[in-house]
């Protein structure tokens, strides 16, 4: 088994090994991974945070000592604070990365950070004011950043900016927590899932107070919330059918 760390801003994870395959979701910059198989050109991995693998191009992470794997993985967690910062490396050359990214490897790195680092658990109320952080991000499935982010990996930032963990996969996620009966009873901070007319969950998103819901569709847009579902204001209809309201913290 080898490991490893994403030195990049953002890296591509997909479901196969090559460039034109499915974007299954990104590996931010700093997050630690297993290797569980390795060819010429691609790497398939596991991510340390939530399990979730898929492949990424061998060029784009640094290979670590499973000693200094062990030592992040048990490290308290640091993320960037801010929509977008940098860090520097000994060259002084600076490294664009985009809020969340994973900060506990820059000894490990040999980079230098000087700007907002969250961590820690936060209180509830605070995951609205994180999510509002990306709002009007465009919907890219396979996406946790504010240049393109997909539903499940919204709630999934969300809640890890506050220090919460939640799964990547929607289905993954609406197996955890607690189902409530009925919106009146959940909170804000609280999540909504949504399915298909197959019974598919394949939707989530953050409830706000007074009835409304911030997730990612088109874009990261907030809209009305019922009994039925989203109602969507700007084409005055409902486009997500209500499946189940999950109280997770």
């Amino acid at each position: 088994m080898t490991y490893g760390i994403a030195n990049l801003s953002i890296v591509p994870l997909r479901i196969e090994p090559s460039d034109t395959t499915e974007l299954v979701s990104q590996v931010l910059y700093g997050e630690i991974f297993k290797v569980t198989e390795r060819r010429k050109k691609w790497s398939k991995i596991r991510l340390d945070y939530d399990q979730y693998e898929g492949w990424i191009d061998n060029n784009q992470y640094l290979e670590l000592p499973e000693s200094e794997y062990s030592i992040l993985a048990e490290c308290p967690q640091k993320f960037s604070g801010d929509l977008i910062e940098f860090v520097q490396d000994t060259n002084n050359q600076l490294l664009t990365i985009p809020v969340g990214s994973s900060l506990t490897a820059l000894n490990v790195l040999e980079h230098f950070f000087d700007g907002n680092c969250v961590e820690g658990t936060q209180p509830k109320s605070k995951l609205i004011e994180t999510a509002f952080l990306y709002r009007n991000s465009p919907y890219l499935y396979g996406g946790k950043t504010p240049f393109g982010i997909d539903a499940s990996g919204l709630t999934q930032m969300v809640y890890k900016l506050n220090g919460y963990n939640l799964y990547r996969a929607v289905e993954q996620q609406a197996k955890q927590g607690e189902a409530l009966s009925f919106i009146e009873e959940s909170e804000a901070g609280d999540l909504a899932f949504f399915d298909n007319n197959e019974g598919q969950i394949v939707h989530v998103g953050i409830i706000m107070p007074d009835n409304y819901i911030i997730h990612a569709h088109g874009k990261v847009r907030i809209d009305r919330l019922d009994h039925s579902g989203i109602y969507n204001t700007d084409v005055k209809m409902h486009t997500h059918k209500l499946r189940v309201i999950k109280k997770i913290i």
